[in-house]
């Protein structure tokens, strides 16, 4: 269950309970410029901590605060069920993109993870 669809009194709740791992992701998450992305691996190895999966269910739990659009699988694949959401978010903010071809499953675009990826480089501030 995602963020989004709790009701709103719910989710007020989880920002004086969130955990420590939680908000670290979040931060990571926040700090990704637009137009770039990070996998849910690139975040774990940025934090030094967990992995893809618990990763994956932070953002699936609490990332609807966050730019969510911006922590995306590996493969470049949009994240399934939020496609066109996200697929709004990338063209606004330039975010490099594959077309898809004539085979590709709903016609939909990935992401180009060459160009796209961020290292959380120079402009990344303090390492958490």
């Amino acid at each position: 269950m995602s963020e989004q669809s709790l009701p709103e009194d719910t989710r007020e709740g989880y920002a004086d309970e969130l955990p420590e791992y939680a908000e670290r992701v979040l931060e990571v998450a926040e700090r990704i410029p637009p137009g770039r992305v990070m996998t849910y691996g690139d975040v774990a190895e940025w934090l030094e901590e967990g992995g893809p999966r618990q990763v994956g269910r932070v953002m699936s739990l609490y990332g609807g605060s966050v730019p969510w659009w911006r922590v995306v699988r590996a493969d470049g694949v949009l994240l399934p069920g939020h496609e066109l959401g996200a697929l709004d978010h990338y063209r606004a903010e330039g975010t490099p993109l594959k077309e898809a071809g004539r085979a590709a499953e709903g016609h939909l675009p990935r992401l180009d993870m060459k160009r796209a990826r961020w290292d959380g480089g120079a402009d990344a501030g303090a390492h958490t």
